[in-house]
């Protein structure tokens, strides 16, 4: 007697929905980044059109990043509650109305406001709590497929900031906010309709996930785990930060000007993709927090390159090696909660993480600059960067020595 085997079923996790799925958040993060993105562009803009300082002008900025560090917590609970469809499409309307009261704002306060509260909160939805969904639909290629979701705020980089300078050279700030309110609105309700099928019982059934190496024990708590993870993620942004902030204001001060920091800053970009994406690679064949050690050592030692390099061509070069570096160590902590604590509360204890690295990288943009005001050089700066990350590089060999392997049940 003749059998056919079974189709297998397209909505398994790794299965061919999963990858579709996968395409429509990184296709989200993107569209939702604007929010990281915009505020930047138009601050120029913004400090004429008020009348202000660049401090007066930069208070939206840190607003719209404390906005997104507290959103990726509230909305990541929400989407352990109610899936990731609320809290996209609320982000998708808090986007448009926050980018369109923004745009009508007569000063600075009710810009910085719109910016904080609707922006901020409404571009949070599009990092962390997606990165969480995803995370339920994949458990061999996992490592992949959060390094490629978290991709999307990098891809916004690439995208927005070209739109936005497009637009103002044909109209003002306010119009091209207005455009980009639209475009929020009309594109992202219906791509998170898309997504209402819920994760696979399976993705939910059991505390943790084992990816395919074999599944995960450590001798601590959930509690401890996240309370050295939030501390990690504070420790490698603050790190982190110290390049990506004042890089263009570095290259100024040796007197190469602003062009080469800001090819700087979109070198770091671009090579932060390919580290995500190989980092994503490396991570589904020996884990998340091994991968996310070795990113956090060449971290350190492209921060120990910058000190004695500093001619030019050495900045290029040294600043291509950090973003090769750094990109894959901020989606390792999603992996790390995924493979260690339980999944139904994988969106609010990712947020938790994210909002670490976000606070992280505000406090550590700050403490490079009250270093170089009292020392009047970056050195002592990359310097306090380097000690941070060594933090950072503590919590994860004392995690990967607190765990244990034991072979994987059937």
């Amino acid at each position: 007697m003749s059998t056919t085997a079974a189709p297998q079923d397209p909505y398994v996790q790794d299965g061919p929905y999963a990858w579709f799925r996968l395409a429509i958040s990184i296709l989200l993060s993107t569209l939702g980044g604007a929010g990281m993105w915009a505020v930047v562009i138009v601050l120029p803009a913004v400090q004429a059109d008020f009348g202000i300082d660049r401090a007066e002008a930069s208070l939206p900025y840190t607003a719209t990043m404390l906005g997104f560090a507290v959103g990726n917590y509230i909305l990541g609970r929400f989407v352990d509650r109610f899936g990731i469809v609320p809290p996209v499409i609320a982000s998708a309307f808090a986007l448009s109305a926050g980018f369109a009261l923004s745009a009508l704002a007569r000063d600075v306060w009710l810009f910085t406001l719109a910016q904080g509260v609707l922006v901020g909160l409404g571009t949070a939805a599009t990092f962390g709590p997606l990165i969480a969904d995803i995370s339920h639909w994949f458990l061999k290629r996992r490592g992949l497929a959060v390094a490629c979701a978290a991709c999307g705020n990098y891809l916004a980089g690439v995208l927005w900031p070209s739109l936005i300078q497009w637009s103002l050279a044909s109209t003002d700030w306010r119009e091209t906010y207005f455009l980009i309110a639209a475009i929020c609105l009309v594109t992202m309700v219906p791509l998170a309709l898309i997504l209402r099928r819920p994760p696979p019982e399976a993705a939910l059934s059991t505390p943790t996930n084992a990816p395919a190496f074999g599944r995960q024990t450590i001798g601590l708590s959930p509690t401890a785990l996240q309370a050295l993870l939030i501390i990690a993620g504070l420790g490698c942004c603050v790190a982190m930060s110290m390049p990506q902030v004042h890089i263009v204001a570095y290259c100024v001060d040796l007197g190469y000007g602003v062009a080469p920091g800001a090819d700087m800053i979109a070198l770091m970009t671009g090579a932060g993709i390919i580290s995500r994406l190989a980092s994503g690679f490396i991570a589904d064949k020996i884990g998340g927090v091994k991968t996310l050690l070795i990113g956090s050592v060449l971290q350190c030692a492209a921060l120990f390159l910058y000190i004695p390099f500093n001619g030019l061509a050495s900045l290029y070069l040294v600043s291509l090696i950090f973003g090769l570096s750094q990109g894959g160590i901020v989606p390792m902590y999603a992996v790390i909660v995924r493979e260690y604590l339980p999944a139904r509360e994988a969106g609010q204890r990712v947020g938790l993480v994210v909002m670490s690295t976000i606070l992280g990288m505000a406090l550590g943009g700050w403490l490079s600059g009250l270093i170089y005001d009292l020392t009047g050089s970056y050195e002592a700066a990359f310097l306090n960067g380097i000690a941070w990350n060594f933090l950072n590089m503590g919590i994860m060999v004392f995690i990967l020595f607190s765990g244990r392997m034991r072979p994987r049940t059937a």
